[in-house]
């Protein structure tokens, strides 16, 4: 696991603005491409059949509609760029996780590599906010962007909430017997299974960590991260059982409002923040009027061209002939070492139809289908387990919740996440590793 660990390592380093305005390559996307040659150099070594049929299907199909809107875009060189950003994030680093990632104690290694660049990332982000040296929000430097700075407001609030959901994770499934007896095929060759000891430590560490992540969650100010997390969450608290969602929910509820109500955590610009969220429709700020044009406008480069769209990365060039005069010249970025930028809107924020608009129904349907597969995949492999768990308490095919649970709830924050952001900026590479995990819950043979 030490190059997917070292990739996530990465994202902890600053990133410049001027990298991360021109969507340049981090040091993160090259150890992104080194993690694939690894990856097909331990494929050819075994001399197997890397990649059941199954997961060939799944992480491959998409590669038909990014081919085919390719060949529609502005020029050869946009084309290809386009292309190789989406084999990177959906296909080729997700399938390079997937081979790398030996058995579910592999998998917890990741889980809390995730959780460590969460702690790091909103560590921080909350140092912002206090120092008032963040992003600019509201004409004071409060936002927490962590080290991605102000044209990636939403990286930090990405990685501490796979951090939250990893956590939430490990949590809810820590059982005894996690671990693995020496010799057994669900873990390392030495070493013994821990008892309920260790377990209770996972589930105790686990959890302050999620409530502590919670705190630059709230300081990204980031909307789409709330709710994402939110859902993602509930699904996991369902997942491991409607008697602990429901003990788990009311706890969760208590201490929201000792932290709000008896301590006073949150500021009247995080109250107005969560209250804008229910005032989408009667009376959305600017932020949220350009969203509605951007999306409208997508709808309408794909009613344009409904089977193939209009080209990878297209959508800027096609945006004003379909937006409305409701829409801005852009968004204002400053703070956190930068100075004052008009940012360009440059895509719907919205995946789909992202998707759509770029890559018709042909590219959204194979796309979105893939995950759709995954989940359903991840959904029955984690009833599996739960069953076993049931059948025989403690037997090797009875661990692995946690590790079902993160990976679901990993699945779900993005499918969520997706109908507010798209790919884009430093922090999608960590896009590419989450669902890498995905790939090898669903699709994976040793995860079994």
């Amino acid at each position: 696991m030490l190059p997917v660990v070292a990739l996530m390592a990465l994202l902890a380093l600053p990133v410049s603005g001027d990298t991360a305005r021109s969507g340049g390559g981090t040091p993160a996307d090259v150890m992104s491409g080194v993690l694939v040659l690894l990856a097909v150099a331990g494929a050819v070594r075994r001399a197997e059949r890397a990649l059941s049929r199954t997961a060939l299907v799944v992480l491959g199909l998409p590669v038909v509609g990014f081919a085919v809107a390719a060949t529609g875009a502005a020029d050869a060189a946009t084309g290809l760029t386009g292309l190789g950003r989406y084999l990177q994030v959906f296909v080729l680093v997700p399938a390079a996780v997937l081979l790398l990632v030996r058995d579910r104690a592999d998998l917890r290694v990741l889980a809390w590599a995730f959780v460590g660049l969460a702690l790091v990332q909103g560590g921080i982000g909350a140092h912002q906010y206090a120092t008032g040296t963040g992003a600019s929000y509201m004409g004071a430097d409060i936002r927490a962007v962590g080290t991605f700075g102000p044209t990636d407001v939403m990286g930090m609030a990405t990685v501490v909430s796979y951090g939250v959901i990893c956590a939430v994770g490990l949590a809810l499934g820590a059982a005894p017997g996690t671990g693995t007896p020496a010799g057994t095929p669900d873990g390392p060759a030495t070493g013994t299974a821990p008892g309920t000891g260790a377990a209770v430590r996972q589930r105790v560490v686990a959890l302050v960590c999620a409530l502590l992540l919670l705190v630059p969650l709230a300081l990204s100010f980031s909307r789409g991260a709330w709710i994402a997390t939110a859902v993602a969450c509930a699904a996991q608290l369902l997942l491991a059982g409607v008697r602990r969602a429901v003990a788990v929910g009311a706890v969760l509820a208590a201490v929201l409002v000792v932290l709000v109500g008896g301590v006073g955590v949150g500021t009247a610009m995080l109250q107005e923040r969560v209250d804008s969220i229910t005032k989408v429709t009667d009376a959305p700020d600017q932020s949220v009027l350009d969203r509605y044009t951007m999306w409208a406008a997508a709808v309408g480069m794909w009613r344009e061209r409904p089977v193939t769209g209009v080209g990878l990365k297209n959508f800027p060039a096609h945006r004003d002939g379909h937006a409305s005069l409701a829409l801005s010249s852009g968004s204002d970025t400053a703070g956190a070492g930068s100075g004052f930028v008009r940012q360009p809107l440059l895509s719907p924020h919205n995946m789909y139809l992202l998707v759509l608009s770029e890559q018709g129904l042909l590219g959204l349907l194979a796309l979105a289908g893939g995950w759709g597969a995954l989940l359903v995949l991840g959904v029955r492999r984690l009833a599996l387990v739960r069953g076993a768990a049931v059948r025989a308490p403690g037997g090797p095919s009875a661990r692995g919740a946690d590790c079902g649970l993160l990976a679901c709830g990993l699945l779900v924050w993005q499918l969520v996440d997706f109908a507010y952001a798209d790919i884009g900026g430093p922090s999608t590479v960590l896009t590419a590793v989450a669902l890498g995990v995905v790939a090898w819950w669903a699709l994976g043979a040793d995860a079994r």
